[in-house]
């Protein structure tokens, strides 16, 4: 396990935005079911990861190397102490240690199924059981599941795609300015870690503390009717297998909306979740560019905006029409005023929001 106190900082991370919200995402909610991230070598998929953990308040961090075993993995029990002692002893494994952390697993799709299946099923239930010979132990296993992996190197299968809460596919940017700002601040901290470290410092503690918060909020939040029957619109339009993704709009519209400070959803929420659940779960062509259609997807909220109204809020035009009817008839002397041109044959821009009118 890498020393925090020489963790490139979180904050200082470029050009990984979307990355680095699927995480926080993740951290408020953790049955979202965490994040496979895919992409080449060389974009910063390993740092992120690290330097996310340290925000969740000295939160463990856990790596699951590629040759684990499955009671390395998912614990054991010792049936001989029964024999000296009467009890059966209960080894926790790897998932029991990343308990309220992160479980880091490079190169997943590397990973043998069955032990991603018990990943899975334990970042999913936040339970992870042992048995052995009618004697089963239950450990808590709620934790960030984090996979990353280079699509060069193998695919996940897509049964065990699909299981993954969020997907982000991360690539090195183009932009020149981007570049060069990612050398300039590796270099820094490489020549001077902790002075580095020292200069972002505020800026993890404030995104630390807005995540500590977004948990406490998302207890209060609750989906409507609209919002459930939006996000069922959208997996639709998309064609995807089950209801898993469903869900899992669901939960990551609700951790958005607590990460921003809002009281109830918007479809803003529902919107970025699904940019971030549905690209590895949408039925597609094997040559078809990574990610979402965005035209799609702006076809698909638009859909599911007329189809599935807000009755409580009359549309925009339809306001507009309302105000206009009530509206009083002008007087002629007020139309002579109006249509008057000011001394110079234009309209005043000094008349008080002048600047601001329609």
């Amino acid at each position: 396990m890498a020393d925090s106190r020489t963790l490139f900082p979180f904050s200082a991370v470029v050009g990984q935005e979307r990355l680095q919200l699927a995480l926080i995402l993740s951290a408020i909610q953790p049955r979202i079911g965490g994040v496979v991230i895919r992409g080449e070598k060389g974009t910063a998929k390993t740092t992120t990861v690290r330097a996310f953990a340290r925000l969740l308040f000295d939160a463990p961090l856990v790596n699951l190397p590629i040759g684990a075993t499955d009671d390395r993995v998912v614990g054991s029990i010792n049936m001989e102490t029964v024999l000296t002692t009467g009890k059966a002893e209960y080894q926790p494994g790897l998932l029991a240690a990343a308990d309220g952390g992160v479980l880091y697993v490079d190169e997943v799709n590397l990973l043998p199924d069955h032990l991603v299946d018990a990943l899975l099923d334990a970042a999913a239930t936040g339970v992870v059981t042992v048995e052995r010979d009618s004697v089963s132990f239950s450990s808590s296993a709620n934790f960030v599941l984090v996979g990353t992996m280079n699509p060069e190197e193998g695919e996940l299968r897509p049964q065990l795609l699909d299981r993954f809460g969020l997907a982000v596919d991360v690539t090195a940017s183009r932009d020149v300015e981007v570049r060069a700002e990612v050398m300039r601040r590796r270099l820094a901290f490489e020549a001077q870690p902790e002075a580095f470290i020292a200069q972002w410092a505020s800026e993890d503690a404030a995104l630390a503390e807005r995540i500590r918060t977004a948990q406490t909020r998302l207890e209060s939040l609750q989906l409507s009717d609209v919002n459930l029957a939006r996000i069922a619109h959208l997996c639709a339009s998309f064609d995807v297998d089950g209801m898993r993704a469903d869900l899992v709009i669901a939960r990551t519209a609700l951790a958005h909306a607590a990460w921003r400070g809002a009281s109830e959803v918007e479809d803003e929420d529902i919107r970025v979740a699904a940019e971030l659940a549905l690209p590895h779960r949408k039925r597609r062509n094997p040559f078809d560019e990574p990610g979402l259609d965005q035209e799609q997807l702006d076809n698909a909220m638009d859909e599911a905006q007329q189809e599935h109204p807000d009755e409580s809020e009359p549309p925009q035009q339809e306001e507009q029409e309302q105000a206009e009817e009530q509206q009083p008839p002008e007087s002629p002397e007020q139309q002579e005023s109006d249509d008057a041109p000011t001394q110079d044959g234009k309209e005043d821009s000094a008349t008080p929001g002048a600047p601001f009118r329609a």
